[in-house]
């Protein structure tokens, strides 16, 4: 038995397959960040850290004469969706239907995403995550009032990039803000996030959890998720109607070189 108890939950084996492909799909929608950095893993459940390379020198030591070091790690975090799915449409998909109602598993997989997302890019402090707006700020342009100035801010974040000798190709992640505004915005009856791609040698990214957008050089070696166990789904109990199910990821993730980002913000206002 693993140790996501799926053989206890009153689930035919067509109807799991269902579940996780409407978890599969919600989440290759969502996932911004996974196109931009590099994927450690999966490592398994029971990896709890990943080593640093680094070691702190311990005082006093053990025995005169004897040095003694503790080795430094980052551990993993552990994040859980508990979601609820009616028993009538799990008996409906094996009847053959073709409309099951799964939004408890489109709802799980994207809360699960986006804090995922939000961790890589704007860290999470109590899992010792520094995402990648904090780690890279002091690189950071302001964000134009006008989306027609949105090529000049990326050709500058591309240009820093060169400047501090990191090569591309590069790509963006696009906050929701910003990503509406470009698709929306034209000059001279030419879509300014086209201006955007002629600038760029990678991909453009919807990113719900960024707040603005950040260039990126996609060199490798820069930006690193690590994953213990990649997004799965685990059985926690059931009733006569329904069954409680749980979508469950381990994971932690470090920025390796600041000055291959570039954040794009947006201007402060007056009091705030």
């Amino acid at each position: 038995m693993n140790d996501l108890l799926r053989p206890l939950a009153p689930i035919s084996g067509d109807a799991w397959k269902e579940i996780d492909a409407e978890a599969s799909r919600t989440l290759k929608v969502l996932l911004a960040a996974r196109q931009l950095v590099d994927f450690n893993g999966p490592l398994g459940w029971d990896s709890a850290a990943i080593s640093l390379g680094r070691a702190e020198k311990l005082s006093p030591p053990l025995q005169d004469g004897v040095a003694s070091r503790v080795r430094q790690v980052q551990p993993l975090v552990e994040i859980r969706i508990p979601f609820e799915v009616q028993r009538e449409e799990l008996e409906a998909i094996g009847r053959g239907a073709r409309d099951p109602d799964l939004d408890p598993v489109r709802n799980a997989a994207r809360a699960a995403a986006i804090a995922e997302d939000r961790a890589i890019f704007q860290g999470y402090d109590a899992a010792r995550i520094q995402g990648i707006f904090d780690a890279s700020a002091d690189r950071g342009l302001t964000i134009p009032e006008s989306f027609e100035g949105y090529p000049d801010i990326v050709a500058e974040a591309t240009h820093r990039l060169r400047s501090e000798g990191v090569n591309g190709p590069y790509g963006i992640a696009l906050g929701p803000r910003c990503y509406t505004g470009l698709t929306r915005s034209t000059s001279r009856g030419y879509p300014i996030i086209d201006h955007v791609r002629e600038l760029l040698d990678g991909p453009i990214v919807w990113a719900p959890a960024a707040d603005g957008a950040v260039v990126m050089s996609l060199r490798g070696g820069d930006f690193e998720l690590s994953v213990g166990q990649d997004f799965s789904i685990g059985y926690l109990d059931h009733t006569s109607t329904s069954v409680l199910l749980y979508l469950q990821e381990s994971f932690t993730f470090r920025v390796l070189s600041p000055e291959a980002a570039v954040p794009l913000t947006y201007a402060k206002r007056n009091g705030s």
